[in-house]
C-alpha cells in the first residue's frame, strides 16, 4: 500500500498486490485500517507513516509495529507524539548502526527496540562476471587506459551539504593530472552553480565531469569505468551506492563518521576517512590508485559484498528479525 504513488513498479509488484493512493490521505487510512485489522504486524517504510499506525495501535492495542528508519528523516526532532509512540509502542530496524545509534541518542530510545537491518543489493541491480572498462564510455568522455578514473554517483543537492563530493574535487588538485573524476548525479541548479564554481576556480574544468542523471540500466558500466568509488559523506544512513560498487568490484573510500562504516564492512570493501579532511582523501586515493586492482582481487571483493548484502540475504537478515 503506497499513499503517493498510483502505479505499481511491475519489477517488483503486480497490480494485484498493490494499492496506490495518488496523497488521498483519507482513502489511504480508511484501507490501511481494513487491511491492518486482519494483520498481526504493521510495517511502515517511512516514519510520517506513524500516524496510521497510532490509529491502528488504538483500535487494536496488541498490533506489532515495526518501523525501517533509513536516515536524516528520523535523525531530528520529531512531534512529542511521534517521540512518545516510538518509545512505547514501535520496533525500529534501523539500515546501520549509526542510524540505529542516532535513534537511541535523538529520541532517547532502549536499545531493546532498536535492530539493525542493512540495506541490500537490488534484485535486479546487474551483477558483473566480467571487469573490463566500456570502451564506448572510454570513447564518449575521451579517455584512455592511462587515465585514473575516479567516480561519485549522489544526488547533487544545496539542502544536502554532506556528501563530500566538493572535497574530493579539491583533493583533485593534489592528484596526478592523468586522474579524472567523473561526478553523476542529478542537481538541482543553485547546486551545479556552486559546483562549476569550484572546478572553475582550481582550474580543473578538463579534470572533472559532470554526466547529469544516470539512469538504473546505466549505472553498472560507470562502476566499471572506474578505478575508485569515492564518497567521503558525513551524513549517510546507509550508503547504497558502496554496495553496487563493491557488487561490481570497485573499491570504495567513503566517511568514517556516518553509515557509510557498515556499507564497507567497517572497512573491508573499502577505506574510511576523515570526510572533513581533503589532505587525507588525497592521500588514501593515491594510495589506491598506485596499486591497480588485479581480476583476482575484484573478484574476491564482489563475493564479499555479495555474501553480505545479497538479496537473498536480505530477505534471510528480514525473515530473522520478523520472526525472533
Amino acid at each position: 500500500m503506497s499513499l503517493y504513488d498510483d502505479q505499481p513498479d511491475f519489477n517488483y509488484v503486480d497490480t494485484e498486490s498493490f494499492r496506490g493512493f495518488k496523497g488521498n490521505r483519507i482513502a489511504f487510512l480508511l484501507n490501511t485500517a481494513k487491511t491492518g485489522w486482519m494483520a498481526n504486524t504493521i510495517i511502515l517504510s517511512h516514519i510520517n507513516l506513524l500516524l496510521f499506525a497510532w490509529i491502528l495501535k488504538k483500535i487494536q492495542p496488541g498490533k506489532r509495529i515495526v518501523l525501517l528508519a533509513h536516515g536524516i528523516e528520523i535523525w531530528g526532532k520529531l512531534p512529542k507524539w511521534k517521540t512518545d509512540f516510538l518509545r512505547r509502542h514501535t520496533e525500529v530496524w534501523a539500515v546501520s548502526h549509526f542510524t540505529a545509534q542516532q535513534i537511541e541518542k535523538s529520541h532517547q530510545l532502549q536499545p531493546s527496540r532498536i535492530k539493525v537491518l542493512h540495506n541490500g543489493l537490488d534484485p535486479f541491480f546487474r551483477i558483473p562476471a566480467h571487469f573490463e572498462k566500456p570502451d564506448h564510455l572510454l570513447s564518449q568522455y575521451q579517455l584512455s587506459t592511462s587515465n585514473k578514473i575516479l567516480f561519485t554517483l549522489t544526488r547533487l543537492s544545496s539542502q544536502e551539504q554532506y556528501k563530500g563530493y566538493q572535497q574530493v574535487i579539491l583533493a583533485l588538485k593534489d592528484l596526478p593530472e592523468e586522474v579524472v573524476y567523473i561526478l553523476a548525479g542529478k542537481a538541482d541548479e543553485k547546486e551545479m552553480a556552486s559546483v562549476l564554481n569550484l572546478i572553475e576556480q582550481h582550474d580543473l574544468t578538463h579534470r572533472v565531469i559532470l554526466t547529469g542523471f544516470l539512469a538504473e540500466a546505466e549505472v553498472q558500466e560507470y562502476f566499471l569505468l572506474a578505478d575508485l568509488f569515492v564518497m567521503p559523506s558525513k551524513g549517510e544512513g546507509f550508503g547504497i551506492a558502496f554496495i553496487e560498487a563493491a557488487a561490481c568490484g570497485l573499491v570504495s573510500i567513503a566517511g568514517n563518521t556516518d553509515g557509510s562504516r557498515d556499507a564497507l564492512l567497517n572497512g573491508k570493501l573499502g577505506d574510511l576517512v576523515d570526510p572533513q579532511s581533503v589532505k587525507e582523501i588525497s592521500t588514501t586515493i593515491a594510495k589506491h590508485l598506485a596499486y591497480p586492482k588485479s581480476a583476482v582481487n575484484t573478484k574476491q571483493l564482489q563475493q564479499q559484498c555479495l555474501a553480505a548484502f545479497s538479496f537473498e540475504q536480505y530477505k534471510t537478515n528480514f525473515l530473522h528479525l520478523l520472526f525472533n
